[in-house]
């Protein structure tokens, strides 16, 4: 597993949870968590570098000198389409998690054996994407808006008292 892993505090959550349930079991992924959590440094979801894999990022990885390879990691194996994604509760979703683009690290196999696996492109990640569709959104901003030729003047404006005469009344009740 990679040595520098940068968790948000989301997905650092996580992981703490599914090592508390998969310690419980006695599951063998346990000690690659324990791993992970004892080496990740936390950052706020809002300041997480945009080429850092996070949980539902989609990233373009290769394994040893294997083809590369493009899915989104998810965090369990219900919720991803066939294929297209990569559970962090395998090893290799697991050594991902927290890598970032051209970072390479091993993968550790429940039986001792290391892989290489390399980050190419983080094509996609949620929480980039999030403070982009903020920055831009364009607030609607109030304008005053009135007529020149309009009886009421704007607000702040200081005005005199218009007399009328016998011409200007619409024909309904006076005021005494």
């Amino acid at each position: 597993m990679n040595r520098t892993c940068r968790l948000t505090t989301k997905d650092f959550a996580i992981l703490e949870t599914m090592l508390e349930r998969r310690r419980a079991l006695g599951d063998p992924l346990a000690p690659l968590l324990e791993k992970k959590l004892a080496n990740a440094s936390v950052v706020l979801i809002d300041s997480v570098d945009p080429d850092i894999v996070t949980i539902n990022s989609r990233v373009t990885f290769r394994i040893g000198a294997n083809p590369a390879e493009t899915r989104t990691v998810i965090q369990n194996e219900v919720r991803g389409v066939v294929g297209g994604s990569l559970p962090v509760t395998t090893p290799w979703g697991l050594s991902l998690l927290g890598m970032a683009e051209g970072e390479a690290g091993l993968v550790e196999r429940s039986g001792g054996e290391t892989e290489p696996i390399r980050v190419v492109k983080v094509l996609f990640q949620p929480e980039a994407a999030r403070r982009a569709s903020i920055a831009r959104q364009v607030r609607p901003a109030l304008r005053l808006v009135y007529s020149a030729n309009s009886i009421v003047p704007p607000l702040g404006v200081e005005t005199k008292i218009r007399q009328t005469g016998a011409d200007d009344d619409p024909g309904g009740p006076t005021a005494a």
